[in-house]
């Protein structure tokens, strides 16, 4: 499927939010973002930069503004779901009677300006990119071409992430059941936390 396709699909699909995503998606529409698909969702891009996306959970459902940390936030909606996303911030919702259409439309444009401005929150780099891939990886990496080939693909932090996934747990056999989980993932080129990046 094509991007729009999947979008059409995320969309059309039966959930308890399905009304509340197309009233966000509606309101979004009505700016100069394009609609596009990534990370499993869709995704709103100005000048092929990403501006915002559309989500939805089992409890809520939601906008992640990409660059939300320069956002005004008049109305103290916005949250940082994730410690370690810097930039991103997360507005969310239990009803579609919750969605204000000029208040959304109102965050929705002031993060289209910031966009164009080129208010981007540059991730810091870290200092080394060199890390020690765990033993059970490392082995598994060495006995499987495919998986190592797979493997080198992957950005230097996405292979730490698989490393440090492996190595946090504290007993062998759930190591080998951790290492069985993420084979999959990396001869499929999915990052370990893919499902929760938007950007």
């Amino acid at each position: 499927m094509n991007p729009q396709e999947k979008v059409n699909v995320y969309f059309g699909a039966e959930h308890p939010f399905k009304n509340g995503i197309a009233k966000l998606r509606e309101i979004i529409l009505t700016t100069e973002l394009k609609e596009t698909f990534k990370w499993s969702q869709p995704v709103y891009t100005i000048q092929e930069k990403n501006v915002l996306s559309v989500s939805k959970f089992k409890n809520h459902f939601g906008i992640w503004f990409f660059n939300g940390v320069f956002l005004s936030d008049p109305e103290n909606v916005l949250i940082n779901a994730q410690e370690k996303t810097k930039a991103m911030r997360n507005w969310r919702f239990t009803s579609i009677n919750d969605i204000d259409t000029d208040l959304v439309l109102l965050y929705v444009k002031e993060a289209i300006e910031n966009q164009k401005k080129g208010l981007v929150l540059t991730p810091e780099k870290s200092k080394s990119k060199s890390f020690k891939i765990h033993e059970v990886l490392k082995a598994a990496l060495e006995n499987d071409t495919e998986l190592k080939t797979a493997f080198a693909l992957f950005t230097p932090y996405k292979q730490k992430e698989f490393s440090e996934y492996i190595s946090s747990a504290k007993q062998e056999k759930t190591r080998q059941s951790r290492l069985q989980k993420i084979i999959p993932m990396i001869l499929g080129n999915i990052g370990l936390n893919d499902k929760y990046r938007n950007c």
